[in-house]
Parts: C-alpha cells; sequence; structure tokens
C-alpha cells in the first residue's frame, strides 16, 4: 500500500485549536486597545473644542461662549466669511458630531451655559460604554480636560467641575 501524503485529519484539528487559542488570546488585547485609542481622541477633541470655544468667546464677546457646537464649525462653503453661527474653528465632522453618528466611538457636545452665555460645558460620551470607550470626557471654561470613569453623561458645568482631570 502506497503511502498517502497529506495532512491526517487530527493533525489539521490541531493546527485549528492552536489558531483559535492564538485568536482568544489576541482579540481582548486588540478591543483594548482600540477602546484606548478612542479615548486618545475623544481627549483631542474635547481640547480643540475647548480651545475653539476661546478664540470663539474672544472673537465675539458680546456674544459669549458658543450657544452650540455646531457654531463652532461650519461647512467650507461657509468659512469664507466666518460668522457667529459657523465660526469655522474646528473642523464640520466634529462640529456635526459625525453627521449625529458620533467620531471615533464617542459623541461629542458643546453647550454655552447661563443667560449670557459666559459658561460652557463640553462632552465626549462613548457610544457605547465598555466597547467604544470606557470613560467619558468634559471641558469647562478652565480648559481642564476632566473624565467620569463609569462612561456615563455629564450633566453640566458644575459636575464636570467634580471630575478627576485627565494627567
Amino acid at each position: 500500500m502506497p503511502k498517502q501524503k497529506g495532512f491526517s485529519l487530527i493533525e489539521l484539528l490541531i493546527v485549528v485549536a492552536i489558531i483559535l487559542i492564538i485568536a482568544a488570546i489576541a482579540i481582548p488585547n486588540l478591543l483594548r486597545a482600540r477602546m484606548a485609542a478612542n479615548e486618545s481622541a475623544a481627549v483631542s477633541s474635547i481640547r480643540t473644542i475647548a480651545t475653539a470655544e476661546v478664540s470663539y468667546i474672544t472673537s465675539y464677546p458680546t456674544v459669549g461662549y458658543a450657544a452650540a457646537l455646531t457654531n463652532l464649525g461650519g461647512p467650507s462653503s461657509a468659512c469664507t466669511t466666518p460668522s457667529q453661527s459657523s465660526a469655522c474653528l474646528i473642523d464640520d465632522v466634529l462640529a456635526t458630531n459625525g453627521g449625529g453618528k458620533g467620531k471615533a466611538g464617542y459623541n461629542f457636545s458643546a453647550d454655552a451655559e447661563g443667560s449670557s452665555n459666559m459658561q460652557y460645558a463640553a462632552t465626549a460620551i462613548p457610544i457605547t460604554a465598555g466597547s467604544s470607550g470606557q470613560r467619558s470626557f468634559c471641558s469647562v471654561p478652565d480648559s481642564v480636560v476632566r473624565y467620569n470613569s463609569s462612561g456615563g453623561a455629564i450633566a453640566n458645568a458644575a459636575a464636570c467641575l467634580a471630575l478627576s482631570a485627565v494627567n
């Protein structure tokens, strides 16, 4: 009887089992790395929003801080002449919160508070806490980025001030 070439069923099953073990080890690390990247992008975007808010109140002192996140951005066609409603200080993707779908696993908002818009709260909340990001982030006029480790919503500027600062 001639010797057959190829792999036996047992050998193939062993190779498949080894591949599954490697995948079981690698996939959770990949997901954690993706969440860390999303959180880093969220912190960067909050810093961008805080800088834009300072520029906005400097450009429009009688208005105060931007009433909404969309006021800080604007479509490229409107950015030839910036205005209070379309200041062109941040990119339109961030200003529109990714067209309402979020950006890098987070939903962003920035709203002026108070009667004369002299306070604001910018927030980044994970779209799916524990999956797209673990922590939520915020900033107020002091421009310090703070975080909520539960990933929950941050109600207003006072709630943001009570949180720990990002290193």
